[in-house]
């Protein structure tokens, strides 16, 4: 019984290793397949963002931000252009403006070249900027800049496919422009924007615009307070030549020509004005000094504040300014209507002093009759040799009578009317001289500085 047992499970034993062992082949093949299938699928799956960022650019590439493109090769060449946003705040005393700006550089550096990336082109976020080289680009006419922060940084960083980057930043500068104010406010000013390379040399780096038409491109309907920007722009190399080498520089000319309608109402109009006004004392009597003496000291006054006021706003140059010029001759004009009333107050008094004079000379007429007369009835009492006269004046009765008070009258009168007449004529000589005279300097003003000057300046390329 005991065999028979162990024979009946060494049986039951072999039909299930029998009933298995051909089950299990298939199985092994099948998990097989899934194992290759799910090796391609993986194969055929893109680069995760991340890792081709790190394969690009990251510690295991290779790729060292120190060093520039194709270093100890042919120079980088970037080509540069100018988005301007906003124009503005063109000052003349401190000759500088203000100019906010979309700064983009594009240059090709071959080790950021790919091809394990389907997209032509990667948006990167601008804190990869500190992973890449890039030029060192300052403003070389740069007296204050700042960068825009607001909400996060404004910068733009894209690569291409081919190697190519792309960089573009927003920034607010402001920067020096010389001015020459001779023609202020009928001026037209020339302001410079200079791109240059700090420590590169030419060796290394080499800026260049980039197409004509879009090197510098300004915001469509951009004005300015009291200037126009000229559409033609200037494109040009500075290249500056220092002790430590030759460096490569890029420069773009804005033409500013001003409007000067705010000048026109603020000072040419009430300067004319005040200088018509002193005119007015030209048809007051000359009797009423108050008047015209007081009319006289306010146009002045009021135009010495007036000319103050024009240089307030501008630097201390050592030249004449246009507006110099016609604040200046403003001034001598109500200066010289004040001095006419003087003149005429002066001529009008004249026949006073001539009619004192000549009571004068009678009473020394009359003084030396006196004495005369003495002297004739004291020759009577035999004392005529004592009193002749050292000079052999003539002798004899001459004794002198004085006019009538009548014609005193009429002669003083006469001398009167005379005098008044002059002061009357010089008033009416005035009235023409004056409007006349400066009519011919307006026109020879306006002339020079609008026509002759202006033509002057568009020839200057």
């Amino acid at each position: 019984m005991g065999a028979l047992r162990a024979g009946a499970l060494a049986f039951l034993l072999l039909l299930l290793l029998g009933c298995l062992l051909p089950r299990r082949g298939p199985l092994r093949l099948v998990s097989g397949r899934e194992e290759i299938k799910a090796a391609s699928r993986s194969s055929s799956q893109p680069m995760s963002p991340s890792d081709f960022l790190d394969k690009l650019m990251g510690r295991t590439s290779g790729y060292d931000a120190r060093i520039r493109p194709n270093f100890k090769g042919p120079p980088v060449n970037v080509t540069c252009n100018i988005f301007i946003n906003s124009f503005g705040s063109v000052t003349e005393t401190t000759m500088d403006y203000r100019v906010n700006v979309f700064l983009r550089q594009q240059w090709n550096d071959p080790r950021l070249a790919y091809r394990e990336y389907p997209d032509d082109s990667l948006d990167l976020d601008p804190s990869m900027l500190d992973s890449i080289w890039k030029p060192d680009l300052f403003f070389a006419n740069e007296k204050g800049a700042n960068f825009h922060e607001v909400t996060t940084d404004n910068k733009l960083l894209r690569i291409f496919k081919n190697g190519n980057v792309l960089y573009s930043i927003r920034l607010t500068l402001i920067l020096s422009c010389p001015m020459d104010l001779k023609n202020f406010p009928m001026d037209i000013q020339t302001c410079t924007m200079q791109l240059e390379s700090f420590g590169y040399t030419m060796n290394d780096l080499i800026f260049e615009w980039l197409e004509e038409q879009e090197a510098v491109q300004v915001a469509e309907g951009l004005t300015l307070p009291q200037f126009i920007l000229r559409d033609e722009k200037d494109l040009g190399y500075c290249t500056k030549y220092y002790n430590t080498g030759k460096f490569t520089c890029i420069e773009v000319k804005f033409h500013l020509e001003r409007q000067m309608g705010y000048y026109l109402i603020q000072m040419y109009i009430p300067s004319l004005l005040i200088v018509i006004l002193s005119w007015v004392s030209f048809w007051i009597n000359m009797d009423a000094a108050p008047a015209r003496v007081g009319l006289g000291i306010t146009t002045v006054l009021t135009m010495t504040t007036q000319s103050a006021g024009s240089r307030a706003s501008l630097p201390k140059v050592s030249y004449v300014k246009a507006i110099d010029i016609w604040m200046a001759v403003c001034l001598v004009f109500v200066f010289a209507a004040l001095l006419e009333y003087a003149s005429v107050n002066f001529v009008s008094r004249q026949h006073k002093e001539f009619m004192r004079l000549r009571r004068r000379q009678r009473r020394q007429r009359m003084e030396e009759e006196l004495v005369r007369e003495s002297r004739f009835y004291l020759r009577g009492y035999g004392l005529g040799p004592c009193l002749q006269p050292k000079d052999g004046a003539g002798e004899g009765p001459s004794i002198y009578s004085p006019p009538p008070a009548s014609m005193l009258l009429r002669e003083g009168e006469s001398l009167r009317r005379r005098y008044i007449d002059r002061a009357k004529r010089i008033d009416t000589i005035s009235r023409a001289v004056f409007p006349f005279t400066f009519l011919v300097f307006n026109i020879f003003y306006w002339v020079v500085y609008k026509v002759l000057r202006s033509e002057d300046i568009h020839s200057v390329p």
